[in-house]
């Protein structure tokens, strides 16, 4: 019978994972944010685009920054780390998210209760995610990127 009573430190591609997650989430509720309220509003496509990247970002920073500002760091700190570990990630799966919502027939002029616009937006954040991971194992495994967050935290 194997002894599981030892600790296994997690493999790169596990922190990478859970790195594109964790960007993923706060990226996700921007970019959601954005899409339904410009989609609400009847916006352009480029009107909701600037929206839910900016409400990406916002949301994605501060999500990395809560943990480290109730770990006593300066808001300032907090958020050049935050710029310093999420930026080249979400950067990535803001143009990816955007270009699949954007290629999708409809996507972005379908209404807020049809299967197109929640089936597409949840499949831009999937592929957003699956985009951005080998960039965050690549930052990780160098020292940066969520790297630099987690040795705050």
């Amino acid at each position: 019978m194997p002894n599981h009573s030892y600790h296994q430190d997690p493999s790169l591609n596990e922190i990478a994972a859970i790195a594109t997650l964790h960007c993923l989430s706060g990226c996700a509720i921007g970019e959601v944010a954005g899409m339904v309220i410009g989609t609400a509003l009847g916006w352009s496509n480029t009107e909701t685009i600037v929206l839910a990247v900016l409400l990406a970002f916002f949301s994605g920073y501060a999500l990395t920054m809560l943990p480290i500002l109730r770990g006593g760091y300066p808001l300032r700190a907090a958020m050049k780390i935050a710029l310093a570990a999420d930026t080249a990630s979400i950067t990535i799966m803001e143009i990816v998210d955007n270009l699949v919502m954007l290629m999708v027939p409809g996507a972005m002029a379908a209404p807020l209760d049809s299967w197109l616009f929640w089936s597409s937006l949840f499949a831009a954040l999937i592929i957003a995610g699956i985009a951005a991971f080998p960039l965050n194992r690549w930052l990780i495994a160098r020292g940066r990127g969520h790297a630099l967050a987690n040795c705050h935290h």
